[in-house]
């Protein structure tokens, strides 16, 4: 039986792996990618409006637009963040990433349903990879031959452990939540055009519980890194809180949400990960979708240029290319998670940094942007010293602003 032959195979068709097809395809290189039937990632379902413009997706696959975001001290204290001319858009996974696939077999990629089992070098280069249809007996694969390899299939990347086993994994938080359908008579505690946040340690010791709209439906979820932590009685609470205890769940879902980029996202040879694979959500936020078409795209460059030349070294610059726009904002964001998110005390204190106007306007910038702001200079100073007065305990949590 003949082997099936293609330039590239694309493991895991979420947002990373989809847009690598797609734009390896549009290319001019012969792709498959490769997907398990039925998976929708666990997701809160935020995009920024750039995402929109840089990847050309349609505002008809919004299913909400929140305008700002309430978020909750330990004592229940609330801020409220609004965003002056802009937006977060909500997505269902299940019909976003579908549309995504779709697009990359329109662009002139192969779509395959099955479950990646493992990988063999072959002495030009290529790789072999074996695959398990739906149904199939455990231990029976089919194979596919590939001049090279996009590994986009998530956190516990099975390319990954196949391809650079000594790579190691990075630190994870488990994210789960529970998708409800909203009643028709919006209860006192959800507002279908918030985003709500939620830091308290009994929703979650280390990361933070989330309500987020989906128009008819709602993400109501949570997550943390502590094992043993209970993230169904926590949801469970985050329902009561916000009136949506006895709304329709229409699915459950849960999965690993790496929180540091992986020190190498190659292996020299054929292989390149995205994605979760690569470690591409941003820490204290969650936020994956994004980053994940970036990384997609990256590696889509890095693997064309690795084919057209042969040059080994070129699947190094999808990393490289990435730290260099984000790598900064990923090292901000993980040293606030690791200091305000470590107690309850340091969490209502950081809550109440954010009534700040300076805190929230350069935060809705750099979120709807993805840029860190550098025009206001002195806006960084005074946020600067009011972090450190919160810090040093010169000033009390929710003491008024002169």
């Amino acid at each position: 039986m003949r082997v099936p032959e293609y330039d590239v195979a694309v493991v895991g068709g979420g947002p990373a792996g989809a847009t690598a097809a797609a734009e390896l395809a549009e290319a001019g290189r012969s792709v498959v990618l490769i997907d398990r039937d039925g998976r929708i990632k666990p997701c809160g379902g935020a995009i920024p409006p750039r995402l929109l413009r840089d990847f050309d997706v349609p505002e008809s696959l919004l299913v909400a637009r929140a305008r700002g975001a309430r978020i909750f001290s330990p004592s229940e204290r609330s801020v409220d963040m609004g965003i002056e001319n802009g937006f977060v858009g909500m997505v269902d996974r299940d019909t976003y990433d579908e549309w995504l696939r779709q697009r990359a077999v329109a662009a002139g990629a192969v779509r395959r349903t099955a479950t990646f089992e493992r990988l063999e070098r072959e002495p030009d280069g290529g790789v072999v990879l074996h695959l398990r249809a739906p149904g199939a007996a455990a231990g029976t694969t089919e194979p596919l031959r590939a001049r090279a390899v996009v590994g986009a299939d998530g956190a516990n990347s099975g390319v990954a452990r196949e391809a650079m086993p000594k790579a190691g994994r990075p630190p994870f938080v488990f994210a789960y939540h529970e998708i409800v359908r909203t009643p028709s008579v919006t209860p006192a505690g959800y507002d279908p055009t918030r985003c709500d946040i939620h830091y308290r340690g009994d929703l979650s010791p280390d990361f933070y519980a989330w309500v987020f709209p989906h128009g008819d439906t709602a993400s109501i979820g949570t997550g943390s890194a502590h094992k043993g932590f209970g993230l169904r009685p926590a949801v469970a609470a985050l329902r009561e809180v916000c009136g949506l205890a006895d709304a329709e769940t229409v699915r459950r879902e849960g999965a690993p949400l790496p929180l540091r980029p992986m020190k190498c996202w190659d292996d020299g040879q054929a292989v390149l990960l995205a994605g979760d694979a690569a470690g591409v959500v941003a820490p204290a936020s969650g936020e994956g979708i994004y980053y994940a078409m970036l990384s997609g795209r990256l590696a889509a460059d890095a693997i064309d240029e690795r084919l057209a030349t042969g040059d080994v070294r070129a699947l190094a610059t999808a990393r490289r290319r990435f730290m260099k726009l984000h790598g900064r904002v990923f090292w901000i964001l993980g040293i606030m998670q690791y200091f305000w998110y470590s107690s309850d005390k340091r969490r209502e204190r950081f809550v109440s940094l954010c009534r700040d106007p300076d805190i929230q306007r350069l935060t809705w910038q750099a979120y709807l942007e993805k840029e860190l702001v550098r025009s206001d200079p002195m806006a960084h100073v005074r946020i600067m010293m009011r972090d450190f007065a919160h810090l040093f305990g010169v000033v009390s949590p929710w003491e008024k602003r002169a």
